[in-house]
């Protein structure tokens, strides 16, 4: 077989898939088969492997996450178990006004029972405090959100040879959107360990720490795989690859536990890295047949979006040096993003049907109406603020696009807007004053997103130039792997390995 020819990473997370998210808040990892997670309670670092069953009921306002493990020691040479019930309830409150939204996550059943050699140690709904609340931006096409975690959980040690607390502060960071979703969660682990002493020179009381980073994802890639056959009426293929993958790390303080007990002035410090992915789910697309792109310089830009049915259309031309109007391109950004929850333009007849009597459609603009048959990706804009009016409600839909317009169309999709510097500053290109001061902010904020650069010859950024269909289509992509990889890179790598 012929190797795959090219391979692009994006994220797509399906409607009837879940939001990437850690499992519970005990940094373990899991696919398919298998979850693992470290357990520190003995003194010593303990990986215990197992199953985890979760369950989760997601309504508009609440998600009830249910967790069941069942875990024994990844070395056969410890002797141990640990089984663990629990639920989490989400209450979601729309702040009104705001764009944004309130989450308060409480638990409402927590049992835990651990056993490693000759130790056991259980936990009850009584014993533990847990408190979690985010922040959630809703932004047109993606969801940020920041969060903070409080818990304290309190374990009997043997039926009555002592308590093991365990104290939990910090939070988590993430984001949601159509194409990507991470979630990561930076936790610190404070361990009191309180034996009642079996005899007079026994020490079996300490304390430890233990900081946990865990990150889950969902990634899609875009490969194109050529065709094995010499005469086929097409010579390749995008493939959609969906990948779930979580990676945790475990960097602990704990006391130096020696046979004649804990060393008092010695320590066991070191790392532990978890990584676990699932099998990836793919699909085929379908394929680009245009007659006027191949050899050019963005073909595959165009290829790519019409694979994953950004651009439509039954023509075999897609005239890549032709100008990008208004309406095509906001079109393309709001299927881009499925900004329309995945919902199709209607045909003017369907819209009339569902009418009541006598109902007039809203004019947004006065020179597209409801009887366009692009109306509800424009309508779907302005409403979400991603495009805007004048005093004269004009839209100018077959109008060129000029750069300008189209960077700040991706940057109020994205929200970012409100991130540029306060006004009186410049942008790094040589054109600066020529940047329309309403584009400043976007211009400013794509640049430090990598979206935009300047040119090869002055670092201009020619904001009023009108782009041609081609460099439209290169724009595009270029935002959608700032959702993947820049975003996903920021939100979990850098936080893992580098925070």
């Amino acid at each position: 077989m012929k190797k795959l020819a090219w391979t692009m990473i994006f994220i797509l997370l399906f409607h009837s898939m879940a939001w990437a998210a850690p499992i519970e808040f005990s940094g373990g990892v899991s696919d398919e088969f298998q979850y693992k997670e470290v357990v520190f309670l003995s003194g010593k670092p303990v990986v215990f492997v197992g199953t985890v069953n979760v369950k989760i009921d997601e309504k508009q306002e609440e998600k009830k996450a249910t967790y069941t493990f069942t875990l024994s020691p990844e070395d056969i040479d410890i002797e141990g178990k640990l089984t663990r019930n629990v639920t989490l309830i989400t209450t979601y409150t729309p702040v009104t006004g705001k764009g944004q939204t309130i989450a308060n996550t409480k638990v409402t059943r927590y049992t835990e029972n651990v056993t490693i050699g000759q130790d056991t140690f259980k936990l009850t709904n009584s014993d533990i405090q847990f408190f979690q609340s985010d922040i959630i931006d809703n932004r047109p096409a993606i969801d940020f959100y920041s969060g903070n975690i409080q818990a304290l959980k309190r374990y009997e040690i043997n039926g009555g040879e002592g308590i093991a607390q365990v104290k939990i502060t910090g939070g988590d960071v993430g984001y949601k959107n159509f194409w990507g979703s991470t979630q990561t969660q930076l936790l610190d682990y404070v361990y009191t360990i309180n034996r009642k002493a079996q005899g007079e020179n026994e020490n079996s009381s300490w304390e430890g720490t233990v900081s946990v980073k865990v990150s889950d994802s969902t990634t899609k890639s875009l490969q194109y795989s050529q065709n094995e056959a010499n005469f086929s009426s097409f010579n390749g293929g995008y493939i959609q690859v969906v990948k779930e993958g979580m990676i945790s790390q475990y960097t602990y303080n704990l006391p130096r536990i020696t046979d004649e007990g804990i060393d008092p002035f010695g320590r066991n410090q070191g790392t532990i890295s978890l990584q676990a992915s699932k099998v990836p789910k793919v699909e085929r697309l379908i394929v680009p047949k245009f007659r006027d792109t191949a050899g050019h310089w963005a073909q595959q830009d165009i290829e790519k979006l019409y694979s994953l049915g950004v651009f439509e259309g039954n023509t075999s031309f897609f005239i890549p040096d032709g100008s990008m109007t208004r309406i095509d391109f906001v079109k393309a950004v709001v299927k881009a993003c499925d900004i329309g929850g995945n919902e199709e333009a209607d045909s003017s007849s369907k819209r009339s049907s569902r009418k009541k009597k006598g109902e007039v459609e809203e004019i947004i603009f006065v020179d597209i109406d409801s009887s366009h048959p692009d109306y509800q990706y424009v309508k779907k804009a302005f409403e979400k603020n991603i495009i805007t009016r004048g005093t004269d409600y004009r839209f100018n839909p077959n109008e060129p696009l000029t750069k300008a317009e189209a960077v700040t169309i991706l940057i109020r999709v994205l929200g970012l807007e409100g991130k540029a510097p306060a006004p009186g500053y410049k942008t790094s290109f040589s054109d600066d004053s020529k940047i329309p001061n309403w584009a400043k902010d976007a211009v400013y904020m794509a640049a430090e997103a990598g979206i935009i650069g300047g040119d090869n010859n002055n670092n201009n950024v020619n904001a009023h130039k009108q782009l041609k269909r081609s460099e439209a289509s290169a724009l595009l992509v270029r935002f959608l792997e700032f959702l993947e990889k820049d975003l996903q890179k920021d939100y979990s790598e850098n936080i893992i390995y580098y925070y």
